[in-house]
Parts: C-alpha cells; sequence; structure tokens
C-alpha cells in the first residue's frame, strides 16, 4: 500500500469528493489518474508535473498511476483521504486554488493584450479544422452573435481525435478570450451558452474542461500565460505561451488557436 499527500485542489475538487457516491477509473497514465462519477463529472489525479487545474488534486511527488492502479480498481472515499486501488491519498491537508483568474485585471487591459497576442509569431493554426468554420466561430463571439456562434459551436464540438478534439481546444481558447474581451457579464452569457450546446456533443474529459471555461475557470498554465501578458514582458509572455503549446499532442496549440482567433476577430472588426 502506497501512501502520499495531496498538495492541492478547488472547490470543484472538495465537491466531488464529497458528493460522489460511485466513482469509477475512466483513464490511467503515466502523470494523471481521471476518475468519474456518476453524474458523469471529473476528478483528476495528477503528478506536480501536470499542476493545478480547475478539477485537478495535485499529489506532493511523482507516482506511476499504472504501478498502482487498474481500471477495475475500488475508489474508496473518507473524510481525509482517497483510496485508489493499492494507493492511499491524504486530502486533509491540501490547499484550496481558485482556478479562476483575475479577468476583472485583464478585461481594463484588453487593448495592451490584443497588441501584444497580435504581435506573438502564430505558426500553429490547425489546418486539421474547416477555416471558414473556425473564422465564423471566431468572428461570431466577437460581435457577439449567439445564434451563428452557438451553430458552429455544435459542429466544432467533437470534431478531431482524442481525448480532448481538436474542435473542443479550439472553443475553449475562444471563451477565455471572451472572459478577457467581453464585459462580465457578455462573456459569462455567451460562455454558459457554448458550454451547453457544446459539452453534451464531445468527451467526458473534453466536456469537463469546457464546462470550467463556461465558469470562468483555467488550468495554472494559463494563469501564468495571463499573469504575463498583464505585465507585457514580452519574455515572459514567449515562455508562459511555449508551456501551453507543450499541453497534449495538439491540445495546447488547439486552444492557443482559439485564443488568438478571437483576438484576430476583435482588430479586424
Amino acid at each position: 500500500m502506497q501512501r502520499i499527500n495531496a498538495v492541492s485542489l478547488t472547490h470543484n475538487g472538495k465537491d466531488w469528493l464529497a458528493d460522489s457516491d460511485h466513482p469509477g477509473i475512466l483513464h490511467i497514465f503515466d502523470n494523471v489518474c481521471n476518475l468519474i462519477n456518476e453524474r458523469s463529472e471529473i476528478l483528476s489525479i495528477v503528478t506536480p508535473q501536470i499542476g493545478k487545474g480547475p478539477f485537478n488534486l495535485v499529489l506532493e511527488k511523482d507516482i506511476l498511476f499504472s504501478g498502482y492502479l487498474r481500471r477495475e480498481s475500488q475508489i474508496l472515499i473518507f473524510q481525509t483521504q482517497l483510496q485508489l486501488g493499492d494507493l492511499t491519498i491524504q486530502t486533509v491537508n491540501a490547499n484550496l486554488w481558485t482556478p479562476t483568474p483575475d479577468w476583472a485585471t485583464l478585461h481594463a487591459k484588453r487593448a495592451e493584450i490584443c497588441n501584444q497576442i497580435l504581435s506573438l509569431p502564430v505558426t500553429f493554426l490547425q489546418p486539421s479544422l474547416p477555416v471558414q468554420l473556425l473564422s465564423t466561430f471566431s468572428t461570431a463571439m466577437i460581435v457577439p452573435d449567439l445564434v451563428t456562434t452557438l451553430a458552429t459551436a455544435k459542429q466544432l464540438a467533437g470534431l478531431g481525435q482524442g481525448l480532448t478534439p481538436a474542435g473542443d481546444d479550439f472553443i475553449l481558447g475562444a471563451i477565455l478570450a471572451a472572459w478577457i474581451l467581453h464585459s462580465w457579464k457578455v462573456a459569462k452569457h455567451l460562455a454558459e451558452e457554448i458550454t451547453n450546446v457544446a459539452a453534451p456533443l464531445t468527451t467526458s474529459l473534453s466536456a469537463a474542461w469546457l464546462r470550467s471555461a463556461g465558469r470562468g475557470e483555467a488550468g495554472i498554465r494559463w494563469h501564468e500565460f495571463f499573469e504575463s501578458l498583464i505585465s507585457g514582458d514580452p519574455v515572459s509572455i514567449q515562455k508562459a505561451m511555449d508551456k501551453i503549446l507543450a499541453i497534449g499532442e495538439t491540445s495546447g496549440a488547439d486552444a492557443l488557436a482559439g485564443f488568438i482567433s478571437v483576438f484576430a476577430a476583435q482588430r479586424n472588426r
């Protein structure tokens, strides 16, 4: 039996642990174990290499999940710990992390941020998705044209391969851009509506990421990227962007493409 401490979780993670009765293991990777409950809500148990996220429970040190777990491993939830097969995770001292960026400050600096974003060397706009569809979606988000936005979001949702298809990643990045460019009220309505139509059309994991963006939440690498945009330091911006680009095979690049495309649509408008 291996025991390890959790060092960070979010309010979403706390609620998941409190409200899940019959969870199961969805995916097992070297650095991530995704759990799913009876409402198809996700809790990701991750190593420090992956870091903080809207529904991540971060462990204090690296561990190879495949060495302790199988898909059929039993999951038991106690008040101060989580038992996954032969792995016991102490949760009582985990710090609560807030996954919501400082949207008010980002919105106030949106003009400067737009100039910074559009001066970046963009070489990762993926050709695997229909360019006209991406352009229509991005432009509709800026207007905002809710009817066109939702119609194109339905076409993008689930488009592509993998646990988080490219179309979903593009939508996620676009939603994060909307939180910066639009007022909080407009962004909230737009993000929630997009999430409501897109999440049911894709994988459980991708839906969880879309719903988190719909609530105005983002992972730690996006937080670092946003902080660098507020600082305006080009070196910090590039380093933070490189960390996002390293997410998955193309997930980070696809999400950044969506983010930048909305800013480009804002400039063109």
